[in-house]
């Protein structure tokens, strides 16, 4: 009924079936919700719907760890909403579908955040005791993951949050060292001496997933190194080799030169000295150092007789050619003799042609210089400064402060007092690798570590490696798949959402390098090696690994650093034999080790995830690392299927930054609107890109809640005494009737593709189609058509009259399948309904199952009948519109259509689906509109021929009051 009603002759407002209902229309979420939170938890709702799905088909969603340290942002939020989206879905499927919530808790970041508290205070990180410092570091991390906890659970969050899994307690310590005794004892470990990321700031080795690339300002050096021998071009001898770096620090370690032997190389004279460069580099060479040019401009290198007709050498010739260091006056390390080698990676693309190579700080410069029998020297400390017995520098740094390394720091003033240094200005501009904890450069630098090899094949024997393995990890037979054909087997059986995604790790794994896993820390997993200290070999005794498990499940990781290790040895070994290694493991070993003693630890050996869902950062974290433990102790991936989803960009599609005044906080959009607004945001997102949020984004999540409430408001004021009894069978309904529960079953279709793998669909997971599908259903087909049309029905027509019964029934369907529907998304909300109409708090929404939809309800007849039929009802609404504007009618009710022709409509009367007066078949294919002569019935406000004046009764109202 559009209009309130003016004053008639008689006033029958209390004979109208007028919904009734104390759902309120302003939702209040930011109070209602603590308290339904509340009523979960005295419930123990989790626990019941454990006990409830017991026995049935399991669903594991295997939860990435956060770290333990500061607030949720809100990457969290949306991360965790969509977990526990894609959990309750599952679980309304029917599924026993647990969610074990997880932290991780060792590792930098927590570290990091101590020794920051001690820089306060102006203390020492390495001068307090380490027992001391491993249990500030527990005490922080416990913290945390109390205050996260709360937050996570104001989502929305259901989970078993009484037992959730943490990286530190003593039992995932001892299953992690236990993960990591597999790999030595199947030969899958080695000490090795290679460049690896390392953090002078942190003072450890970094993995590529804790890396970050920023631009940044670097000084670039040319430096000469006069060639002493040329077997080839003895004609060079006497000239200088000019190299071109942006990390002149490196220069102190140089051991060699490389050359690209196809490249034609120059020989130049200025200033009474000879340089040999790239020849197609000269004129970029002589614009960095224009004072060879003796003031003349570069441009005018062509036209100079000095540089006409110079000598050329092809880079095959420098084999067996060796200079000297600029800085060989030093002697000791200095003076050894820099061999020209020959190398594949040389280009002419900038620089000078010719590189330096440093062995300790570049992967090349290892690779290249190791196999023709050159050595790291260690000379730089994991503080990033030159050990204090090194000839030139020592004890000086750090190699990443710009005023150490700059054109006026010691490096460059002492080259340029040998007579080694060209040019050098602090100006050029390029990205470099930064720890994206402390926001500090990194360098490349060779120490010992432990690696697991990706090209390595298993040792039968587990037999253990040496110290000082090749760092390739090549090599020891070809039985077996190597880790990186094992992991990339995986990838190819494993479910990708969305399918591009498995472009990106694929091509990771397909180029990454061994991995590293040993860090220069404090807390964490320590790798529980004893190293014979004659033969190199780390110990491989199952008994011994048998009884260091056992004492990490009594103590901990601290087991080990307290230890009596001659205990844990045994009566075989003798601990004066044998090294005890006391690296930590890196913490990306620790995460990708969680599915033992989360999946399998809780629901059985071998049993592995159906999903695991973080965000597109992961594929180089913790998907990765996942993988490769898994692929590297049970051959395969220990996750059926991935999601990966975007990050949470500002409104404007900026990264949220505090600099920028941009974050959106989480907390605080709960506390002002609710959780349940921020999951509406979250399901109606593309995740799978990055996504947006900010307060216009969240009004238009804000309004398509309000809409669906309202619906939910409407179903239950319309079915506020319905009962049992008052079902019609689908057979006697209506047409109308039976095209909506036509339309359920294609929503219904539609829904189950997004939640259920078995179906097969590319929409899996698909959220945003499924929320999406569920408001337009709600909005256009039920509030703004049926509820519409057959409003009159459910207020005029009498209890028992069919029509009525009819669409009671179907908005008693249509109120158990939404309510379900919803409750993943909106769980409070979904809660609050439910409670609502069946008020037991000791029942709730979230123990129901999928509704039950006839898939025959489905009808393509009526589908095609219909779609016509409501394409003219806009149609007639549209040419109502212009006299409603101009108050010629005052409702749709009071008009009178012609209209040029009407699809068949056998068992249809238009008129009440148009909602006006008549309708008319009229000449022509326009639709005519005019004030209907007919006078407006006092109950139903219809215009209708028997009512003989406004206010009196039609027949039906007659009929009803009488009786």
């Amino acid at each position: 009924m559009t209009d309130q009603p003016s004053q008639e002759t008689k006033d029958y407002k209390s004979t109208v079936f007028l919904p009734v209902t104390d759902f309120p229309m302003k939702a209040g979420l930011a109070q209602k919700e603590p308290a339904i939170l509340g009523q979960w938890e005295e419930m123990d709702l989790y626990g019941k719907l454990r006990e409830r799905r017991k026995g049935r088909t399991r669903f594991i969603l295997h939860d990435g760890p956060p770290y333990a340290n500061g607030d949720i942002h809100m990457g969290h939020a949306m991360n965790k909403v969509l977990k526990d989206i894609i959990v309750r879905s599952q679980s309304l499927l029917g599924k026993d579908a647990p969610y074990v919530p997880g932290w991780d808790c060792h590792g930098l970041p927590i570290e990091w955040k101590i020794e920051e508290e001690y820089r306060k205070k102006k203390q020492n990180k390495d001068e307090v005791p380490a027992q001391e410092f491993r249990a500030e570091c527990r005490a922080y991390a416990d913290k945390w993951v109390g205050v996260q906890k709360d937050q996570f659970k104001r989502l929305g969050i259901m989970g078993d949050w009484d037992d959730p899994y943490l990286t530190m307690k003593f039992d995932a310590e001892a299953t992690i060292v236990g993960e990591l005794l597999k790999f030595a004892e199947s030969g899958q470990l080695y000490r090795g001496a290679k460049p690896v990321m390392w953090s002078p700031v942190e003072k450890t080795a970094l993995a590529e997933a804790e890396v970050e690339y920023e631009d940044i300002v670097s000084t670039q050096i040319d430096v000469a190194f006069e060639i002493v021998e040329a077997p080839n071009a003895p004609e060079l001898v006497g000239a200088h080799a000019v190299i071109w770096t942006t990390t002149p620090w490196t220069i102190p370690v140089n051991q060699a030169l490389a050359y690209g032997p196809e490249i034609t190389y120059t020989v130049f004279a200025a200033n009474g000295l000879r340089y040999l460069v790239a020849q197609n580099l000269v004129a970029d060479l002589l614009r960095r150092a224009p004072e060879l040019l003796g003031g003349l401009e570069p441009s005018g290198l062509s036209d100079l007789e000095t540089f006409k007709n110079m000598p050329q050498v092809v880079g095959s010739q420098l084999a067996g050619a060796i200079a000297r260091h600029p800085m060989h006056n030093l002697g000791g390390f200095f003076a050894k003799p820099r061999p020209f080698l020959a190398g594949d990676f040389v280009t002419t693309d900038a620089g000078t042609g010719l590189v330096h190579m440093a062995p300790d700080h570049g992967e090349d410069d290892f690779a290249l210089c190791k196999a023709n029998g050159i050595n790291p020297v260690f000379a730089v400390e994991n503080d990033g400064k030159y050990r204090e017995d090194w000839l030139w520098l020592g004890g000086q740094g750090s190699v990443i402060n710009p005023k150490f390394v700059g054109k006026d720091g010691p490096i460059c003033t002492d080259l340029a007092q040998a007579g080694g240094l060209l040019a050098a200005s602090d100006d050029f501009k390029h990205s470099y690798p930064h720890s994206w904890r402390s926001k500090a450069k990194i360098i490349f630098r060779c120490t010992p570590q432990w690696f697991i090899p990706m090209d390595q094949n298993p040792s039968p024997a587990g037999e253990g490696r040496g110290p000082l393995a090749p760092a390739s990890g090549k090599g020891e037979g070809d039985n077996g798949a190597t880790l990186r054909d094992l992991a990339l087997n995986s990838i190819e059986h494993t479910r990708w959402v969305p399918e591009r995604s498995i472009n990106r790790i694929r091509s990771m794994v397909e180029g990454r390098p061994d991995w590293v896993i040993s860090r220069q820390r404090a807390w964490g997993v320590p790798i529980a090696l004893y190293v014979h200290r004659k033969t190199g070999e780390y110990l491989v005794d199952k008994s011994v690994n048998a009884r260091i498990v056992e004492a990490f499940k009594g103590a901990g990781a601290d087991a080990w650093f307290g230890a009596d290790h001659q205990a844990l040895l045994g009566p075989d070994y003798d601990l004066d034999d044998y090294e005890v290694v006391n690296d930590i493991l890196d913490v990306w070993f620790d995460s990708g080790s969680t599915h033992s003693f989360v999946v399998e630890g809780r629901y059985g050996e071998g049993v592995r995830a159906d999903l695991y869902l973080e965000g597109s950062d992961q594929h180089r974290g913790w998907f990765q690392s996942s993988l490769l433990e898994s692929s590297g102790t049970r051959g395969r991936a220990p996750y059926d299927a991935v999601l990966t989803h975007g990050f949470a960009l500002d409104g404007q599609g900026r990264k949220m930054s505090k600099s920028l005044g941009n974050v959106v906080d989480p907390l605080k959009v709960i506390a002002e609107s609710g959780s349940d607004i921020l999951r509406v945001w979250v399901a109606s997102t593309d995740y799978f890109d990055d996504v947006r949020i900010g307060k216009e984004v969240l009004a238009g999540s804000s309004d398509a809640y309000r809409k669906l409430r309202n619906t939910f408001r409407y179903l239950l004021g319309a079915l506020s005494d319905f009962s049992e009894e008052e079902k019609l069978p689908v057979a006697e309904m209506p047409e109308l009737e039976r095209y909506m529960l036509h339309l359920l079953a294609k929503l219904d279709a539609d829904l189950k593709s997004v939640v259920d793998k078995a179906a097969g669909s590319e929409n899996w997971l698909e959220f945003s189609r499924y929320t999406r599908a569920l408001m337009d259903f709600a909005n256009s087909d039920l509030s703004a058509f049926f509820f519409d049309i057959r409003k009159d029905c459910l207020y005029c027509d009498a209890k028992s009259d069919p029509k009525r019964r009819a669409y009671r029934t179907v908005l008693d369907t249509l109120f158990h399948a939404l309510v379900r529907y919803a409750a993943p998304i909106i769980p409070f909300t979904a809660e609050e309904v439910w409670q609502s109409r069946y008020p037991n708090h000791e029942e709730s929404v979230h123990f129901l199952e999928w509704p039950e939809v006839d898939a025959a309800w489905a009808n393509q007849n009526l589908d095609d009948k219909w779609t016509e039929l409501r394409n003219q009802r806009d149609q007639v609404n549209e040419a109502i519109e212009p006299l409603r504007r101009e108050k010629i009618v005052r409702s749709s009710l009071e008009a009178d259509v012609t209209m040029g022709e009407l699809v068949p409509s056998d068992g249809v009367n238009f008129a009440e689906i148009a909602i006006v007066a008549r309708v008319e078949m009229g000449k022509g294919e326009g639709i005519e509109v005019k004030p209907s002569e007919w006078h407006k019935c006092g109950r139903c406000w219809r215009l209708l021929p028997e009512v003989e004046e406004d206010g009196t009764l039609c027949n039906r109202c007659d009929e009803v009051l009488a009786g």
